[in-house]
C-alpha cells in the first residue's frame, strides 16, 4: 500500500448524502483523503485543477472519482463525456453513485466511460460497506500514473 492517503473526489450535490458519505468514510477508518465538490462545473474545475483547486497540496489529484449523476449546472453525464473526451482521462476510474435504477441511465453511463455504477445505498451500514469494499478493489487495482489533467 502506498503512505500517500488514497483521494476520492466525491462529487454530489445532495448535503445530506455529502454528510453521510463524510461519515461512512470517517468510520472506515481507511487512509483516505476525501475531496467533495457540488456539482459538475466544480468537478471539472477540481480535475482540471484552475481556480482554488490548482493547490494539488490541498486538492490532490484524485485517485477515483465517485460520482452523482442528477447535478445542477453540469450533470454527471456531462462531467463523464467532458472527461472521458482527455486523453488522461482515461487513467483515473469514475464510480457512479446515485439513486436512478434506471437501465437507460446505467448504458449510457458505461457507454460514456464509467467504469462501475452503483445505486445509492438505503443505510449507514450498506454506505460504510460500499465504501471499504471500493476503496479495497481500487486502492489495490494496479493503473497507469495520472498525467496532470488539463482544461
Amino acid at each position: 500500500m502506498h503512505d500517500e492517503p488514497f483521494t476520492v473526489l466525491v462529487v454530489e450535490d445532495n448535503a445530506e448524502e455529502v454528510i453521510l458519505l463524510q461519515r461512512a468514510f470517517q468510520r472506515t477508518g481507511l487512509n483516505v483523503s476525501v475531496q467533495f465538490v457540488v456539482n459538475g462545473e466544480e468537478a471539472i474545475d477540481y480535475l482540471s485543477g484552475v481556480d482554488r483547486f490548482g493547490d494539488r497540496a490541498n486538492f490532490p489529484e484524485p485517485d477515483v472519482v465517485l460520482m452523482d449523476l442528477k447535478m445542477p449546472r453540469k450533470g454527471g453525464f456531462e462531467v463523464l463525456e467532458w472527461f472521458r473526451n482527455l486523453q488522461e482521462g482515461a487513467l483515473i476510474p469514475v464510480i457512479v453513485l446515485t439513486s436512478s435504477t434506471r437501465e437507460a441511465d446505467v448504458q449510457r453511463a458505461y457507454s460514456l466511460g464509467a467504469n462501475t455504477y452503483f445505486s445509492k445505498p438505503t443505510s449507514f451500514d450498506e454506505f460504510q460497506g460500499l465504501i471499504r469494499t471500493l476503496y479495497e478493489y481500487w486502492s489495490r487495482a494496479r493503473r497507469p500514473k495520472p498525467l496532470a489533467v488539463r482544461h
